[in-house]
C-alpha cells in the first residue's frame, strides 16, 4: 500500500506527486500487490475445508473482488485522489466518525495482513532450514512465533530508518513472487507428466464438518478472499499514475485476471500432487502447504531448497508494505486531529512517522502474541481471516458509496454495469455473516478489539480537542489523508 508525502516547496505551495507510472508499471504493482502473502497463507486452510475443488472458492472470491474494483474504478475515475475508501466514505455520507471508522479499519487490515505474513515467513524460513539439513526438524510453535515477532522488529526499524517505497523496487519483488508461484505450478504440472500426480482429483470434494458443497465453497472463499486484496490499494497510486481515467479499468481488471489465473494453476498444483489423505491434514502446515507442493513433487531437484527462500522474500515484501501504509495512515490522522497529534511526530533525522511505526508494530506484536496462545485457533488462518473480515466491511461501504455518489454529475469516468455496486456489497455482506462464512469466533473478537482501540483514541482526541481545537477535529483534508 503506497503512502507519498509531496513537501512543501519553499514559496508555501505544495510540489505535486509525480506521475510516472503508466500501464505496464501499474499492472506490475497491481500483480504484486494481489498475489504477495495470501496464497502461501490460505491454500492449505482452504484444501482442509473443500478437498480437491479448491480451486473454486479462488474463482468464487475473484468475483466478488472483481464485482468490488468495478466500484473502485467508477470512484477512482471521477475523484482521482490518493486517498482510497476513507475519501469515497466522506463524500458519499460526510460523517467523520463514519470515515474516521472506515480509515482505521484499513490501518487495522493492514497491521493483521502484516501479522499474517510474519507467520508465513517465520513457516517458511524454518521448512528452508529443515530441507537444506540445518534443522533436524520443524522447530515448536513458540520459537515460530518468536521469529514472527523479531521479523516484526525488524521491519520497524527498517520503516524507522526512513525507507520509502520505489515503484521499480516493487516491480522486482513482484517478478521474485511470480518466479515462486510458477516454480509451484511448473513443479504441479512435472509431477503429473512423471506420472506422480492425478489431475482427476480437482473434481474431489471433500468438505470438513459434514458441510454440503454450497456451505463448504463460501467458508472456503471467505478464506480465499485473504488472497485476492491489495488491488484496491492501487486507487492510492492514482495521482502518480498517467492519464489515470483512461489506464485505470482495463489495468485493474487485467491484474485481477493474471493473479486468480495464477492462484487457479496453483491450486491444481496443489491438489494433483497431494493425496486426498495429505489434503485433509495440510491445514495444520499452515503457510508450508506451497513448500510441501514442491519438495514432494520434484524430491530430486533442489527447488525444495531455494524455495523456502523465494516465499520468504516474497511474503517479507507483502509485510512491509502493509507495515508502512499502516504507519503513514496514522500519522495523516494524527496530523488531521482524528487521533492523538503524537501519533503525527515525525523524525527530524530520518523523517519517519516514528511514533505511528512504534504504534503500529506494538499493535502487530500483541496481535500475534495473543493468537499464539488461543490453543484452538490457527495463527495464519485468524490473522488471514481478520484481515479480510475487516475489508469485506470496507468493501461494503465502499459499495454503497458508489451508488450514493451516482448523484454527483461528472463527464469522463469509469461507470460499474448497472446496479453491480448493490451485488457487491450484498456479496460482502454475506461473507462477513458468521453464520454463513463459518468464521472463527476469534476473529470477529480481534476485528472488534482492533476497531475498539481506535474508538478509544478517537474519544481521547475528541475530548482533548474541544473547545477551540474541536472546530478543527476531522478529516478536513480528506484528500491529502494518506498522502
Amino acid at each position: 500500500m503506497s503512502s507519498r508525502t509531496a513537501e512543501p516547496e519553499a514559496s508555501g505551495t505544495e510540489l505535486e506527486l509525480k506521475r510516472v507510472m503508466g500501464p505496464k508499471l501499474l499492472l506490475l504493482f497491481i500483480i504484486g500487490d494481489i498475489l504477495g502473502a495470501g496464497v502461501y497463507a490460505v491454500t492449505g486452510q482452504m484444501a482442509g475445508i473443500v478437498g480437491g475443488v479448491v480451486w473454486l472458492p479462488f474463482l468464487v472470491a475473484f468475483v466478488v473482488a472483481t464485482l468490488t474494483a468495478l466500484s473502485y474504478l467508477e470512484l477512482v475515475t471521477k475523484y482521482p485522489q490518493a486517498a482510497g475508501a476513507a475519501l469515497y466514505t466522506h463524500k458519499a455520507f460526510g460523517i467523520h466518525f463514519v470515515t474516521f471508522l472506515v480509515a482505521f479499519a484499513v490501518i487495522c487490515s493492514g497491521v493483521t495482513s502484516a501479522s499474517t505474513s510474519a507467520n508465513v515467513l517465520a513457516q517458511n524460513l524454518t521448512g528452508g532450514f529443515v530441507a537444506n539439513g540445518w534443522l533436524d526438524e520443524l522447530p515448536s510453535t513458540g520459537i515460530v512465533t518468536a521469529i514472527a515477532m523479531a521479523f516484526m522488529v525488524l521491519l520497524a526499524l527498517i520503516n524507522l530508518r526512513g525507507v520509502g517505497e520505489s515503484v521499480k523496487f516493487n516491480v522486482m519483488l513482484t517478478l521474485v513472487e511470480m518466479l515462486a508461484l510458477s516454480i509451484v505450478i511448473a513443479i504441479g504440472f512435472y509431477a503429473m507428466a512423471q506420472g506422480e500426480g492425478d489431475l482427476s482429483r480437482i473434481t474431489t470434494f471433500e468438505g470438513a464438518d459434514d458441510k454440503g458443497l454450497f456451505m463448504a465453497v463460501t467458508a472456503a472463499t471467505s478464506v480465499a478472499f485473504f488472497a485476492m486484496v491489495g488491488f484496491e490499494d492501487s486507487v492510492n497510486m492514482v495521482e502518480e499514475t498517467k492519464e489515470p481515467q483512461k489506464i485505470f479499468p482495463r489495468t485493474m481488471l487485467t491484474g485481477l485476471g493474471v493473479a486468480v489465473i495464477i492462484y487457479m494453476l496453483v491450486a491444481v498444483a496443489v491438489v494433483a500432487v497431494l493425496t486426498p489423505g495429505e489434503l485433509a491434514t495440510i491445514n495444520e502446515a499452515e503457510g508450508r502447504a506451497l513448500l510441501e507442493v514442491v519438495s514432494k513433487g520434484a524430491p530430486d531437484l533442489p527447488m525444495d531448497r531455494i524455495f523456502p527462500f523465494l516465499a520468504v522474500f516474497a511474503v517479507a515484501n507483502t509485510a512491509l508494505i502493509n507495515m508502512l501504509m499502516a504507519s503513514r495512515l496514522l500519522y495523516g490522522m494524527g496530523r488531521q486531529d482524528v487521533l492523538p497529534r503524537s501519533l503525527g511526530k515525525v523524525s527530524p533525522g530520518t523523517r519517519a512517522p516514528y511514533v505511528g511505526i512504534i504504534f503500529s508494530t506494538l499493535l502487530a506484536l500483541a496481535l500475534i502474541w495473543y493468537v499464539s496462545t488461543q490453543s484452538d485457533s490457527s495463527i495464519v488462518g485468524s490473522l488471514s481471516g481478520t484481515t479480510s473480515l475487516l475489508l469485506l466491511a470496507v468493501f461494503a461501504v465502499v459499495n454503497v458509496a458508489c451508488l450514493v455518489l451516482r448523484r454527483d454529475p461528472a463527464e469522463g469516468f469509469f461507470r460499474s454495469p448497472g446496479p453491480t455496486p448493490a451485488l457487491a456489497g450484498a456479496l460482502c455482506v454475506f461473507l462477513i455473516v458468521p453464520q454463513i462464512s463459518d468464521r472463527d469466533l476469534l476473529e470477529y473478537q480481534i476485528a472488534l478489539g482492533l476497531v475498539a482501540i481506535g474508538v478509544v483514541l478517537w474519544a481521547i482526541t475528541w475530548l482533548t480537542n474541544r473547545g477551540v481545537r474541536a472546530k478543527k477535529t476531522g478529516f478536513r483534508d480528506i484528500e491529502h489523508l494518506e498522502k
